[in-house]
């Protein structure tokens, strides 16, 4: 017999309304902080802070090359915050150096990039209301900055990881990848994980999908800028590369971040498995978590990845007509697409520098 749940006549309890309500003003500052760090991550006012004396704040914005009016009350929130220090007395405002290593470019991890996605959502909440009411989707053209900002996103958990982290997880990649071998990124993107291969290992060839002109034409133009003749990137729709995809063509095919968002996600991954020459393996980075609510209560960025989802990876892909499988898709459902399109045998791996993804390796 099922626990009985608590009705509409259950005794109101006082306190656990007062600590929501405490909660739920937290989260109001805290979102509102949110938006200040994009703020102070895009107009570099953090930088500008990072091991300088104490400043006015019309020395940090001349610093900064900002208007002071604004960095003055930019300043009223980081204090009010407690990120910014005050001497009240001389006027002077400093960034703790305990938390510039969280929020400067200088950083080993700058958590201030991150931020940007708050105010790239909200920035389409008008048209995700009008999805509740009629359904449908947000098309990818509606998010204005969206492939900068996960650029520096994959920056953050990607780039340094790649080559001595991420590509070791299958034996004799990296062997491989030197001696010269075909590799695939579906999905993606502006191609910095692309072009960041393709430059450690010139032998090898390398191709990159994605459904955005913007993106890869700005990866055509930097990859033009670095000299890197072994890359190329083409803009594609992969809604039937189960049909489309060249049968045999790759020996190593990546995605990062990718799959979920995609109008037809199985259709993407038995193109990948078609693609894939013999002995070819297939590595995927996306998003860690339940494929059920329940298993996602205790999930330490839980509410921040569902609201990525709910604004961006589910509605792009219903905007294209497709399943809007979501960024919370989960293992479960992960391992079940992979066996699905034809992977016999899946590894997943996580890695200590990123908690928010799995890394899956998938083989025929």
């Amino acid at each position: 017999m099922s626990a009985p749940h608590p009705g509409a006549d259950a005794p109101f309890d006082t306190s656990r309304a007062q600590a929501f309500e405490e909660r739920l003003l937290s989260a109001y500052n805290d979102a509102a902080l949110t938006l200040m760090t994009s703020i102070g991550h895009r107009t570099g006012l953090f930088d500008a802070m990072d091991k300088a004396p104490p400043l006015s704040s019309a020395g940090l914005a001349e610093r900064a090359g900002l208007n002071e009016r604004y960095v003055r009350e930019w300043l009223g929130a980081m204090v009010a915050a407690g990120v910014v220090d005050i001497d009240g007395a001389a006027g002077t405002y400093r960034l703790p150096a305990e938390h510039a290593a969280s929020l400067t470019r200088s950083a080993p991890a700058n958590l201030a990039v991150f931020a940007q996605h708050i105010p790239g959502l909200g920035a389409v909440e008008d048209d995700v209301v009008r999805c509740f009411f009629e359904g449908g989707g947000v098309p990818y053209e509606r998010f204005t900055r969206f492939h900068e900002v996960m650029a520096e996103d994959s920056g953050q958990t990607i780039l340094p990881a790649l080559i001595d982290h991420i590509l070791t997880l299958i034996p004799g990649l990296p062997q491989r990848l030197e001696a010269g071998i075909r590799v695939l990124d579906v999905g993606c993107g502006r191609g910095r994980a692309l072009m960041l291969m393709a430059e450690a290992f010139p032998n090898s060839r390398f191709v990159g999908y994605d459904l955005s002109e913007d993106a890869i034409a700005w990866a055509r133009g930097e990859a033009r800028a670095c000299g890197l003749g072994n890359v190329v990137f083409e803009a594609r729709d992969l809604s039937d590369f189960d049909r489309t995809a060249e049968a045999g063509a790759f020996d190593f095919v990546a995605t990062f971040d990718a799959v979920h968002d995609q109008a037809q996600p199985l259709n993407v991954l038995k193109g990948i498995r078609r693609a894939l020459a013999p002995g070819g393996v297939y590595l995927a980075q996306d998003i860690k978590g339940s494929s059920h609510h329940h298993g996602d209560r205790d999930h330490a960025l839980g509410t921040f990845l569902y609201t990525v989802s709910c604004m961006h990876c589910m509605t792009v892909s219903l905007a294209q007509g497709g399943e809007g499988l979501g960024a919370m898709w989960g293992r479960e459902t992960a391992e079940r697409y992979f066996g699905e399109a034809g992977f016999t045998a899946v590894e997943v791996h996580e890695l200590d520098h990123d908690p928010q993804n799995y890394y899956y390796v998938c083989t025929p």
